[in-house]
């Protein structure tokens, strides 16, 4: 109980201080999206260029690692995609926007804050391993289902290419890629511009957390509860429940395991409504879904965490 009250909540009480700001508001839908813009779009990138400049990028690049816990984020996306299309009879292309939602977890916003206040700032080196891949692989996997889906096979190599310049553009990718390039180079940074980009990075997670509550205000549940609840099981209890299992199997360390655990076990972040939205399927399943598994999760993050001991 202490670890919901010292780590868990505070996390959400930023995000019900951002909600209650929109509703009240005390924010227009234009300060929030201008907020978000800065925290995902110029803090969060800077804070992980800095995080990545300065790893040891061998060590936290571990494949057993990944393969828990992208394993996991696969087993959802079929989960989401087969349950949707067989258990719940949606068709095919309603089917690939829930199963991305079960995919896409909240590995930035939710998962790296809530690992930092659990266990630390030097915890969050696999956190970090994870982040790097994680948008480049949801949105490979969900973009091309939804293309093969919608073209029966026919044109991925230039779905494929359409995915690799808009991957290339995101902020997050193009953070990743720069501390990398920075690390690998050997590239020492002058301390004055150094302090600088430590004082944008420390404003990134605060603030996303912030905005993000003023974005969850905006979705409203409404019909389709059954899939609904479907999909918020597969995102806090089975995705995490694959990676557990996948990582005790595999022996990963302690560090790691906790890590992969903790952000498996976070609710749908924000992209997988804006993925159902850019191709108009199951928008009200996956707004619903990211608002219903933010607010569970603060439950559900606490048991996971006291089953890592």
């Amino acid at each position: 109980m202490q670890a919901l009250i010292d780590v868990i909540l505070p996390v959400f009480l930023v995000v019900a201080a951002g909600y209650l700001a929109a509703w009240r508001r005390w924010m227009t839908e234009a300060g929030v999206e201008g907020l978000m813009k800065f925290a995902q779009g110029i803090a969060i990138p800077v804070l992980l260029f800095q995080a990545l400049s300065r790893l040891d990028l061998g060590h936290i690049f571990e494949w057993r690692l990944l393969v828990s816990f992208y394993s996991g984020a696969f087993g959802g996306f079929l989960a989401g995609l087969f349950g949707a299309r067989f258990l719940f009879g949606r068709d095919w292309e309603d089917a690939v926007a829930v199963g991305f939602v079960c995919l896409f977890s909240n590995s930035v916003l939710l998962g790296m804050a809530i690992t930092e206040r659990a266990y630390g700032a030097d915890a969050l080196g696999p956190n970090y391993a994870i982040i790097a891949l994680h948008a480049p692989f949801c949105y490979f996997v969900g973009i091309l289902t939804m293309e093969g889906v919608r073209a029966r096979g026919a044109g991925l190599g230039r779905t494929a290419l359409r995915v690799v310049r808009s991957l290339a553009a995101n902020p997050l990718i193009v953070g990743i890629g720069a501390g990398a390039l920075v690390n690998l180079a050997g590239i020492g940074l002058p301390g004055v511009l150094d302090d600088a980009l430590s004082l944008i990075a420390r404003a990134g997670l605060p603030g996303a957390l912030f905005g993000l509550g003023g974005v969850l205000y905006r979705y409203r549940p409404e019909g389709d509860l059954r899939l609904i609840a479907f999909a918020v099981a597969v995102s806090l209890v089975l995705h995490p429940a694959i990676t557990w299992t996948l990582g005790r199997a595999l022996d990963l360390g302690t560090g790691p395991f906790r890590s992969a655990v903790v952000t498996a076990g976070m609710a749908p972040g924000v992209n997988a409504y804006l993925f159902a939205n850019m191709y108009g399927r199951a928008q009200r399943v996956a707004a619903s879904t990211v608002l219903i598994a933010t607010g569970l999760c603060i439950v559900t993050a606490w048991g996971w965490m006291q089953a890592l001991g």
